[in-house]
């Protein structure tokens, strides 16, 4: 074979394995380019619990989660210790970001009920019993009105009143403290539930406490109406279900009957 031919198919193998290496290279670039690029994220600091209002946040009630970066709440934690320690001013679910909105000042390091209550209103605690308390059935975040019966000296008799004088006050807390019952040693449990109102409201309920006996009645949470009442004292209360008065009978009319018997005339009257 001559040298000019093995030189002629020399070159067309080099051509023919460029194509081939350009071609293969093409096919690859579009699988190259389908790769989704990384999205940046990070890990935030998220609650492992539902938690209330007023919480001391422990360790053991946060956990960690993975955010994508842009979507990450302004101001979330990244670390459980940063929060460890804190109070909650507001309640968190699980799973949700806690953001310093969520706190109370950091100089606030304890829980409880003043952490609770709202701006502008007061808790304040009064004593109770089974009775006051319905079995049990007054909780936590329900809502009562407050009624007393308590004598009104500017009456000349008759002085007890009942009136409902506060209404949909919410209950911060229950508790049970033990009170020593007169000069004996034993001691039994007393109720306490603590109220948060407005001051005005406080004072009302502190002299209603003192000076008559004060009881509570539930209310459905989504009942907010306010109900206007005029009170009730001991003849307005005996006479409820009291029977309807009998109708007065009405005078019949009498009928008249005139009688001649020859001069003398007389007039007859019967009753109908």
């Amino acid at each position: 074979m001559k040298k000019s031919s093995l030189i002629q198919i020399a070159v067309a193998l080099v051509l023919a394995l460029g194509a081939g290496a350009l071609v293969f290279r093409m096919m690859q670039a579009p699988a190259r380019t389908a790769q989704p690029p990384k999205v940046a994220s990070v890990m935030l600091a998220v609650a492992a619990a539902d938690m209330t209002k007023g919480t001391r946040i422990r360790a053991e009630q946060i956990t960690m989660a993975e955010f994508l970066l842009q979507t990450a709440p302004a101001g979330a934690f990244s670390s459980a210790d940063e929060l460890t320690g804190r109070v909650l001013a507001s309640a968190v679910t699980a799973g949700e970001p806690i953001t310093p909105a969520r706190l109370v000042e950091d100089t606030v390091r304890y829980g409880g009920v003043s952490t609770m209550i709202s701006p502008g209103k007061r808790a304040v605690a009064v004593k109770g019993n089974n009775v006051l308390g319905m079995a049990g059935f007054i909780r936590p975040g329900n809502h009562v009105d407050v009624l007393v019966t308590i004598d009104d000296n500017r009456r000349p008799q008759d002085k007890a009143v009942t009136k409902t004088v506060l209404e949909n006050i919410r209950v911060l807390a229950t508790g049970t403290e033990l009170e020593q019952q007169g000069d004996d040693t034993a001691t039994s449990p007393v109720d306490i539930y603590t109220l948060e109102m407005l001051p005005r409201e406080v004072e009302v309920l502190s002299l209603a406490a003192s000076r008559g006996e004060v009881h509570f009645s539930l209310r459905n949470p989504a009942d907010t109406d306010s109900v206007k009442t005029a009170g009730t004292d001991v003849p307005h209360a005996l006479s409820m279900l009291r029977p309807a008065a009998a109708p007065a009978s009405k005078a019949r009319a009498a009928a008249s009957v005139e009688v001649i018997s020859g001069t003398q005339r007389s007039t007859l009257r019967f009753r109908q």
